[in-house]
């Protein structure tokens, strides 16, 4: 059920914020784009992919069923890949419905198909690699603890901070070096919301999911120490 109402709900809300809401409207922009849903859609996944994410491994072991998944013939990177997978699978059952609102914008424009199809792509594309890092950010935290209120604060956190941190530190008139936005997963998200694929921008998201599920794998294999 998690997984139906935080697709029901993030579906509810970006619906909200883009036909209903005066200050994000569509219809009250003057001309077609989803600019919308690509700004506002990280901030409702800093929240919802944490709530898909917290039971995962938490809630494994807070019944003791670990030992049981641990003894069945699968290494740890199995076990990992199939959690992650599983919850990045909600990710894009939850994206999957928004590309109506690309073709009701597309209907809608004057003429019909009077919109940036390329960064609307481009767009799609940083959104799925940052639902990517969020969910492996919060598979990490659920592997560190079995309560569920925890892994969810603790993946909110660093998820915010993964986005938006490095940007404000930037910004600290202390730390006027703007090298450390490229850190930050929000620089990256922008540049491949204009449409170009860069490799320096997908090498960086790979990465960042490549190390949280490493040390996902770490805390996994410190039962056998």
């Amino acid at each position: 059920m998690v997984a139906y109402i935080t697709i029901g709900v993030f579906l509810l809300v970006m619906g909200l914020f883009l036909w209903v809401f005066p200050d994000s409207s569509i219809l009250d922009y003057g001309y077609s784009g989803l600019d919308s849903l690509f700004s506002t859609a990280p901030y409702l996944f800093m929240f919802l992919i944490p709530a898909v994410t917290m039971r995962s491994l938490a809630e494994e072991r807070k019944e003791g069923t670990f030992e049981l998944l641990a003894t069945r013939p699968l290494t740890d990177w199995q076990i990992i890949a199939g959690k992650y997978l599983a919850c990045l699978l909600i990710v894009l059952f939850a994206l999957a419905p928004t590309l109506i609102y690309y073709y009701t914008v597309y209907t809608l424009g004057n003429p019909v198909g009077n919109i940036d199809t390329g960064a609307v792509i481009g767009s799609y594309i940083g959104l799925f690699l940052l639902g990517s890092s969020f969910t492996a950010i919060g598979i990490f935290a659920s592997s560190i603890t079995n309560n569920q209120i925890i892994a969810f604060t603790v993946a909110v956190f660093l998820s915010f901070f993964a986005f938006s941190g490095f940007d404000s530190l930037s910004g600290l008139l202390s730390l006027q070096n703007y090298a450390l936005q490229d850190f930050g997963i929000n620089e990256h998200y922008q540049s491949i919301s204009r449409g170009v694929l860069d490799t320096r921008d997908l090498i960086y998201f790979l990465s960042f999911i490549a190390v949280f599920l490493t040390i996902t794998k770490t805390i996994l294999g410190g039962r056998k120490w």
